[in-house]
């Protein structure tokens, strides 16, 4: 006897169910192992070519302080303030190493939750969970933490040259720290850390306004409330030795290669534009301060040439992720004769005594970079147009990054000056600033 159709047709259901019931199992373990690879592509993997060339980036960013900015500003001071000037830039660095590690790093990179837009936490104070596994990006989150230590460390060392001669050493250390903390990491924090300053669209590819002009905008506000140094304007303060002044600055010239092409955290086409342009920028820097100094004074200087480079560094270093040669080109020519006429005729029209030059070149060559990468941003290269690609809009961008930064670096340098003034003071003895510092606060000197 035949089955009926209603049998025939529940068993083939039957059948049907049985199969598919034993072989989704399968069909899952098989899915999942397909798209293992895929969930592990994704994963960020370390690059060992990324992570060598940030290493080296590391190492040569560090160079710049020591030995290079150290040589760069100890060959400008008057020979009896050589070893004070050298040893404050060498101190710093060591010094904020370890405040990098303590605060530093989580206050500048650390998630601050509902103050994320202004300041990160301490999550990661002393280092916490930055382990031999742990990556950022490509790269071990060691070697990102060592790269940006470097700039943590070179940013306050770079005030000191708007103090030296006449600052206690101590003071300047406690400075230092306060300074590092309380500006440095903030402002680093709002422009690379996920801060507001991001979210505005603000660019700075190596710190612009991180390092330059909040660096120069302390030297402007220190310089001020030090005062002068004793017989400025009528004694003369010539630079002891220039060959220092031009070793410094050449290994500051090598050693921004990692600072600028290191910026791009990654060895990539990236970091090899932003590598060009520093080298173009830098180049027509030096020819734009020597030429208009030589229209001026009829000399072309050895202190020109260097302060002419180091003033195109600055200006590219906004910039340098973002321009191509041409812009580079044009930044460099601008940032030498202004950055020269800031560093000659303001300041003596003015009156202050920044000494070596910090906000003629820091402050104002970080400035000229910043709004001048508005304009001269590429799509193409940085994937933000600027105004000759008709963004006219990111230049107000660049000008409200530029003066969020003046605004909190100058108030808060002013009030921690003022809290280090009257806790340990500032000024050494008029005695001991005739005589010279070396003699006076380290009980040696060059003979």
């Amino acid at each position: 006897m035949k089955p009926s159709l209603l049998t025939r047709v529940t068993g083939g259901l039957a059948a049907c169910g049985t199969f598919v019931f034993m072989t989704l199992p399968a069909l899952a373990q098989e899915a999942a192992v397909e798209a293992a690879p895929a969930a592990a592509e994704a994963a960020p993997k370390l690059d060992s070519g990324d992570t060598a060339w940030m290493l080296v980036s590391a190492v040569i960013v560090l160079m710049m302080s020591i030995p290079g900015l150290a040589l760069f500003y100890g060959g400008m001071v008057r020979k009896k303030n050589v070893l004070n000037t050298t040893a404050m830039v060498f101190v710093t660095v060591a010094v904020l190493s370890v405040v990098w590690m303590l605060a530093g790093y989580s206050l500048a990179f650390g998630d601050g939750g509902a103050l994320n837009a202004y300041i990160g936490n301490l999550d990661k104070a002393l280092l916490a969970g930055v382990g031999k596994q742990a990556l950022s990006g490509t790269i071990p989150e060691s070697v990102f933490v060592f790269f940006q230590l470097t700039f943590f460390a070179i940013t306050p060392a770079l005030i000191v040259g708007s103090i030296v001669e006449r600052m206690k050493f101590l003071s300047v250390i406690v400075f230092l720290v306060l300074w590092s903390l309380i500006v440095y990491a903030p402002i680093c924090h709002w422009v690379w850390g996920g801060g507001f300053l991001s979210d505005h669209g603000v660019l700075d590819f190596a710190g612009g306004t991180v390092v330059h002009i909040n660096a120069g905008i302390a030297g402007l506000v220190a310089c001020i409330v030090l005062g002068k140094r004793k017989g400025y304007g009528t004694e003369n303060m010539a630079p002891h030795n220039l060959v220092l002044t031009l070793i410094g600055a050449s290994l500051l010239w090598v050693g921004w290669f990692g600072f600028n092409a290191g910026s791009a955290a990654a060895s990539n086409d990236t970091a090899g534009m932003a590598a060009l342009v520093t080298q173009i920028c830098t180049a027509a820097a030096v020819l734009s301060w020597l030429v208009v100094e030589f229209m001026v004074h009829r000399k072309a200087t050895v202190l020109g040439a260097s302060s002419g480079a180091v003033a195109g560094l600055v200006a590219i270093t906004p910039a340098a992720g973002f321009v191509d040669p041409v812009g580079a080109l044009i930044i460099g020519l601008a940032a030498g004769a202004i950055c020269y006429f800031f560093s000659t005729g303001v300041k003596r029209a003015l009156g202050y005594d920044d000494s070596l030059d910090v906000f003629g070149v820091h402050g104002v060559g970080g400035i000229v970079g910043a709004i001048l990468t508005g304009v001269f941003a590429r799509e193409a290269i940085g994937g933000t147009a600027g105004a000759i690609e008709g963004n006219i809009g990111q230049v107000w961008t660049q000008i409200y990054g530029v003066l969020a930064t003046v605004v909190w670096c100058a108030v808060a340098t002013f009030v921690i000056l003022i809290v280090v003034k009257i806790i340990f003071g500032l000024r050494v003895s008029e005695a001991e600033e005739v005589e010279g510092l070396d003699i006076n606060i380290h009980g040696e000197v060059i003979q």
